[in-house]
């Protein structure tokens, strides 16, 4: 997928930022595949189709499985989902 518009390029100052959560995030000792789920779920929030496509692949690339991305959604009626990612969908 291509993006609509290079965040860059359009809001340095807001990507800075963004950077420097990730960064955070990756030393907060929280699962890698339970931050991709977060994402995923703010990117459904949002209605962005290209972070999907991101956040999917990298939650399959740290170990998230089809079923659990497939529910994500569903998050409140989900038998798959454990105390931890059902508090990161909320």
């Amino acid at each position: 997928m291509k993006p609509r518009l290079n965040p860059i390029a359009a809001a340095p100052d807001a990507y800075k930022a963004m950077v420097a959560l990730e960064t955070y995030l990756k030393g907060s000792g929280l699962e890698s595949s339970l931050i991709e789920l977060v994402k995923m779920r703010a990117s459904q929030i949002n209605g962005c189709a290209f972070c999907l496509d991101m956040h999917s692949k990298d939650a399959r690339a740290h170990g998230e499985t089809e079923q659990r991305l497939y529910l994500l959604d569903a998050w409140r009626e989900s038998p798959a989902r454990s105390s931890r990612p059902r508090a990161a969908a909320i």
